[in-house]
């Protein structure tokens, strides 16, 4: 359905994207998860047709429309803001863009829309007396009013409350299946990425880091960068001799298949365990209520600061000295080049 091919955007000596190669299947739904300044919004300003890119291809079903301009790519773009027509009424904003491709007797196909995204009978009201929440629903049914090839989604929950942006991505992905909405949606909120998309895209710098399932890239990261961007803070460097990692806290088993040689290593707070017969001396800096479990703040006697899992009735207090062991299941070889380009 959709694909980039060797893209590349330079603004002056940056590169916003560097040789990005990407594919999106039909009725796929793909999102793009990245830091500020990765390059994840260029990249969907590229495929609207509203950058162009100093090299590399855009390709719908097949055919190049790198030089196509925007309205005629038969693609479908949602922003953050929204960018409603205060003006216009419900009904007069969904039915926009099907007016601006000459588009007859288009009262139909708004009140589809409006029952489709959840906000049947509203189509006389004004904007201004919307909540954020519904304000997002006008936007999404103006999108899919044209039934685009692609619809592109640019942070489209980022400024609603967390609770809201929750119930809405679900929302959104059973309303995508259910049309067979080929998607492809930017966001920095991995939570939303990961609820949302088929596949999740992790960019740094310009450059695709890793490619995958949501489930393999949060339990397989490609990189110290990726692992560090999915908010894993226990990464370090490390070297794998025979069948231990050596690390700053200490040896670990290595993981079946990994390759020898220096690297870094995940080890996840699930994995970081406290035991009176442990390897590791520590003291609790910090203890943080998360709801099932506390998460703890160690300092250990050598190495980098360590995040642990405790369960609630065993968590210590801070000050306390413990012992930490390490589960090797729990241990993740990130490799030796971190931000490297991948692809499936």
């Amino acid at each position: 359905m959709l694909r980039l091919d060797g893209v590349t955007v330079r603004f002056g000596d940056r590169a916003a994207l560097d040789g990005v190669t990407l594919q999106v299947a039909e009725y796929e739904i793909v999102s793009v998860l990245g830091p500020s300044g990765s390059g994840k919004s260029t990249l969907l300003r590229v495929v609207a047709g509203l950058q162009q890119p100093d090299a590399g291809r855009v390709l719908l079903d097949g055919a190049d429309v790198t030089g196509v301009p925007p309205h005629r790519r038969g693609v479908g773009l949602m922003f953050q803001d929204h960018a409603l027509f205060p003006q216009r009424d419900v009904a007069g904003n969904v039915a926009f863009g099907l007016r601006m491709r000459g588009a007859r007797d288009v009262a139909p196909r708004v009140e589809e829309l409006l029952v489709l995204v959840g906000l049947a009978g509203a189509g006389r009201r004004s904007i201004a007396t919307l909540s954020g929440g519904e304000q997002q629903r006008v936007a999404l049914a103006r999108a899919l009013a044209p039934e685009p090839r692609v619809l592109m989604l640019d942070e489209p929950l980022g400024q609603l409350d967390r609770t809201l942006r929750e119930r809405l991505v679900v929302e959104l992905r059973q309303l995508f299946v259910r049309l067979g909405t080929t998607v492809l949606a930017v966001t920095h909120d991995q939570a939303e990425a990961f609820a949302l998309a088929d596949r999740v895209v992790v960019m740094d710098a310009g450059r695709i880091a890793q490619i995958g399932t949501p489930q393999d890239v949060w339990s397989r990261p490609a990189s110290a960068f990726v692992a560090r961007f999915l908010g894993f803070e226990n990464v370090v460097e490390a070297e794998v001799r025979g069948a231990e990692v050596v690390t700053a806290w200490g040896p670990m088993r290595a993981p079946a298949g990994t390759p020898q040689g220096a690297g870094h290593v995940l080890i996840r707070p699930n994995g970081v365990e406290l035991d009176e017969a442990g390897q590791l001396k520590a003291t609790v800096a910090a203890r943080t209520f998360r709801g099932d479990h506390v998460a703890l703040l160690l300092e250990p006697e050598r190495g980098p600061a360590l995040e642990a899992a405790c369960r609630l009735p065993d968590a210590p207090e801070p000050g306390a000295a413990v012992r930490v062991r390490f589960d090797p299941d729990e241990l993740v070889w990130l490799g030796s080049a971190p931000g490297e380009q991948s692809d499936e």
